[in-house]
């Protein structure tokens, strides 16, 4: 068994707030991540954080400065071998791949009507999210994986926080990022 950590973001950028707006919810970015560390975090979003109409399969580096000022809630579960490999390789593909895959912002917009979006190789961050969870880990959302929110994926039973608060303490912390604790200030 091995730990997968979720992780929910607010990066205050303006294409977040406006998303809050409609949303009404603390975290409105999702990622997923296989180690403890964080030097491998994948998601759906913008290639330059300045700009939501550039978009498409990231890795994130939690060191930057947009994750720096960020709030942040990571969760984690236990998940077989078997589901953890089997959730790298979609993502593996995904990313090998990536020039053929576009953010979805057609499904974010079709969202706000709780319409599906069946886009092929188009994801927002927690369509991207259940989709490795839903293929990888057989994990079942009741409902099509471009109605996911990122507040769906952070009320799963099975998830347990490990931290929430300014990602700059987790991260600056060296000795929290290789072993996370319980945590939360506030």
């Amino acid at each position: 068994m091995e730990k997968v950590y979720l992780l929910f973001t607010d990066t205050g950028t303006l294409f977040t707030r406006i998303i809050k707006l409609y949303t009404r919810k603390n975290y409105n970015h999702a990622s997923i991540a296989f180690d403890s560390d964080f030097q491998e975090v994948y998601s759906f979003g913008r290639k330059n954080p300045n700009n939501p109409f550039i978009g498409g399969f990231v890795k994130e580096d939690l060191r930057n400065k947009l994750f720096l000022r960020s709030r942040g809630a990571i969760y984690s579960f236990w998940a077989t071998d078997e589901q953890v490999l089997r959730m790298k390789e979609i993502i593996k593909a995904i990313e090998t791949n990536q020039q053929n895959y576009k953010y979805n912002l057609t499904g974010l917009i079709t969202y706000t009507f709780n319409k599906p979006s069946y886009r092929k190789n188009a994801y927002f961050c927690s369509q991207f999210v259940a989709h490795v969870l839903k293929e990888g880990a057989n994990f079942n959302f009741r409902k099509p994986v471009s109605l996911v929110s990122p507040h769906d994926l952070q009320c799963l039973s099975n998830l347990q926080l490990e931290y929430e608060g300014p990602l700059f303490h987790l991260v600056m912390n060296k000795k929290r990022l290789g072993k996370l604790y319980r945590y939360n200030v506030g």
